[in-house]
């Protein structure tokens, strides 16, 4: 897939075809992915947990939290839609760089696995210490987010704002995500910031 294309349709999604595992040729690149991520000063601070059985997946499920703009009954994956596995990142002991690394660990993980058609949705809104409890995450290391992942269901895309400053994603006729985007003239500026 072209870059640019890539780049654009890697959107978040949130519901996902329960029957269908990530292959394992997937599942290796978002690692080599993982692996391949900038990190401030190569101190490679993230720890990374892969859950791929699905018992184990599902019993996360019930611990994350999906689509905050939407009602729950719109927003939250049902039976048969539950993404199929996450990768849990992890750290010892944050610094200034930590969230910095974590982005661009993310963003390589989730580009990899959009490579192979894997959706994902990265999650912050999860219950961090049932999810340690069930991966036998160790005292001293702390979660710092999630990523479900699985085979999409729907589409996502990129649309203009109704209103300005509307940033909130929504859904079409069909359940598919429209994510609003600023326009350019509101967020990239040539030479210097605008006068108020």
């Amino acid at each position: 897939m072209d870059l640019m294309k890539l780049l654009e349709s890697r959107r978040s999604y949130r519901r996902f075809d329960q029957s269908r595992p990530v292959p394992a040729k997937a599942i290796n690149d978002m690692a080599l992915a993982l692996r391949w991520s900038a990190s401030a000063g190569n101190l490679q601070p993230l720890r990374c947990v892969f859950v791929t059985d699905p018992e184990i997946a599902e019993a996360i499920f019930p611990h994350t939290h999906f689509a905050a703009y939407l009602p729950k009954e719109l927003g939250t994956p049902k039976p048969g839609e539950h993404p199929v596995m996450y990768v849990v990142l992890t750290y010892e002991k944050k610094t200034k760089w930590t969230d910095t690394d974590a982005g661009i660990a993310l963003s390589n993980l989730t580009l990899a696995a959009w490579g192979h058609g894997v959706g994902s949705c990265i999650l912050d809104n999860i219950d961090r210490p049932e999810i340690a409890a069930l991966l036998h995450i160790l005292d001293g290391v702390t979660i710092h987010s999630a990523v479900a992942l699985g085979y999409p269901t729907h589409t996502s895309k990129i649309v203009d704002q109704k209103a300005p400053g509307d940033v909130k994603y929504y859904l079409d006729n069909q359940k598919n995500y429209m994510v609003p985007k600023r326009p350019f003239s509101e967020f990239i500026f040539e030479n210097r910031y605008p006068e108020a």
